[in-house]
């Protein structure tokens, strides 16, 4: 299995924060906030990762993680041109996976949680990681029935569950296939939302429910919050070395 980070957009809702730089490079905490999915995927145990960026801070990036060494990885870079959807940043990365597995992750999502155990026993289909959040209907919702998911919706006005579907997904090679068959949402963007009931359709989704703290950070109250339990959870680390 292969590792993807999306960390293109233009950062919107953080600005102006983001008028000179990526969003995925502010602070969390004491390190960039790019620095923590790649954490996790190296902590699933991946070592090829591909980082996917907009245009005007690639090189930032580059700069900031270089070849990957440090991190005992090796890192690619890809460029999305201009923003069309979650999905048409993953469709890029096509040829990097060379059918091999994907994980993928958002680059603005922080999480506490291993997902190594789902990533080392992932064979076919397509898996994601749920946490229940007081505030779904930010997020794609998925609407469960005993152990399956039937359906995911993107934002709803009334969810379905209170479980937000989070910016980490696992799938097999077929991903980039239905990424090709995908039209363009009202918002003219490929939706992620739409690969996932692909895979709900097929019978082929499975999902964990996160245990631990998770958190986008693509507004100020989440960024924020994201810094805040980073912190707790360090600060904790170290009164647990002590008691």
């Amino acid at each position: 299995m292969k590792g993807i980070i999306l960390a293109g957009g233009t950062g919107s809702r953080l600005y102006p924060l983001t008028k000179i730089t990526n969003k995925h490079l502010l602070p969390i905490y004491d390190k960039p906030m790019i620095y923590y999915p790649l954490q996790t995927l190296i902590d699933a145990g991946l070592n090829e990762i591909m980082i996917v960026s907009g245009r005007g801070h690639a090189g930032d990036f580059l700069e900031l993680l270089g070849s990957g060494a440090e991190f005992g990885v090796h890192l690619t870079y890809e460029i999305q041109e201009e923003a069309g959807g979650i999905a048409q940043a993953l469709g890029l990365a096509e040829d990097f996976a060379d059918d091999d597995s994907v994980a993928v992750i958002l680059g603005d999502n922080i999480f506490q949680d291993s997902v190594r155990e789902a990533v080392q026993s992932f064979e076919s289909g397509a898996h994601v990681f749920l946490k229940e959040v007081p505030d779904a209907n930010r997020f794609g919702v998925a609407e469960i029935e005993g152990d399956h998911i039937v359906s995911i919706e993107e934002k709803p006005e009334k969810p379905k569950s209170n479980y937000a579907v989070t910016g980490l997904y696992l799938y097999d090679s077929d991903v980039f296939e239905i990424i090709s068959t995908l039209k363009p949402s009202g918002r003219g963007e490929l939706e992620i939302t739409d690969v996932n009931n692909e895979y709900i359709g097929q019978g082929a989704m499975s999902y964990s429910v996160l245990e631990g703290f998770w958190s986008d950070a693509g507004m100020f109250e989440s960024l924020l919050r994201a810094g805040q339990m980073v912190a707790e959870s360090k600060k904790n680390i170290v009164e647990s070395r002590f008691y």
